[in-house]
């Protein structure tokens, strides 16, 4: 199973998808893009690639459409075949059970779950987690699937607070998630420091810092958890969505190692 131990885990923001709010490319024009950028994380040193549905907002809140599966599952396949590094898939908001069948039919590493335990408040209403069906589906399906979990997720709130240690051991213990992620507010948020050690003391499982990683903050970051997952410093302009640029792949990597 897919450890993000050590791992610098870069995410490729997929532009809309057919069906989605906004204009989308064709998709031969998409699949490309999707290569392109994977062998840029590739080349540029990053260790595993997470493709989500970024350019998709507004989310739908339950399951996605049909269409969304087969164009993520055709995108997951399309960055696995370019780059040859290990491949994670989130369908976001928070479609456990599709990002794990499009693992299987992609033959991808890992996947990620927004919400994975307990109820949030989001832009899309209230989020309930699905452990219990997203881990008897991966038994079913997919068992060397990695389940990484979002502990008080950036872009929502809880419904009563409650300190994130205890959440992110329900997550581990009771949820069984395979690594934890621990993120800012937003996205390119960077995560409180105090909140990813009182983490850290209480599970065993990995720890990922989720949002708001950048070049400068890295060697720092490695210090507090055991992997990133950076989007955002990767892009022109550390603008979420924007092209990827192999200069600053390079020298977030270059930052990365030196802290190792």
């Amino acid at each position: 199973m897919f450890d993000p131990r050590g791992k610098l885990i870069g995410v490729l923001h997929l532009p809309p998808l057919p069906g989605a709010p906004r204009p989308w490319p064709p998709m031969p024009v998409l699949l490309e893009a999707v290569a392109r950028d994977a062998r840029l994380l590739a080349e540029g040193g990053i260790d595993a690639v997470l493709v989500e549905n970024f350019g998709d907002a507004p989310f739908e809140k339950g399951p996605v459409a049909p269409h969304t599966v087969a164009c993520m599952t055709a995108c997951v396949l399309a960055a696995r075949q370019a780059c040859g590094l290990p491949v994670g898939v989130n369908v976001l908001r928070n479609d456990a059970a599709a990002a794990l069948g499009i693992a299987v039919a992609a033959s991808a590493e890992f996947i990620r779950v927004n919400v994975h335990v307990g109820v949030r408040v989001t832009d899309q209403g209230l989020i309930e987690g699905a452990a219990d069906r997203s881990l008897r589906l991966r038994a079913a399906l997919a068992w060397t699937v990695a389940i990484l979990a979002d502990v008080d997720v950036k872009h929502s709130g809880p419904l009563s607070p409650r300190p994130i240690d205890d959440e992110a051991v329900e997550t581990a213990e009771r949820g069984l998630a395979d690594g934890l992620i621990i993120t800012g507010p937003s996205t390119g948020a960077p995560m409180d420091r105090a909140a990813a050690l009182a983490v850290k003391r209480r599970v065993r499982c990995p720890v990922l810092a989720g949002s708001g990683v950048t070049t400068e903050t890295v060697a720092a970051t490695l210090g507090l958890v055991d992997g990133v997952i950076v989007g955002s410093d990767l892009c022109a302009g550390g603008q979420a969505g924007a092209p990827l640029e192999r200069g600053r792949i390079e020298a977030f990597v270059r930052a990365a190692r030196g802290a190792s």
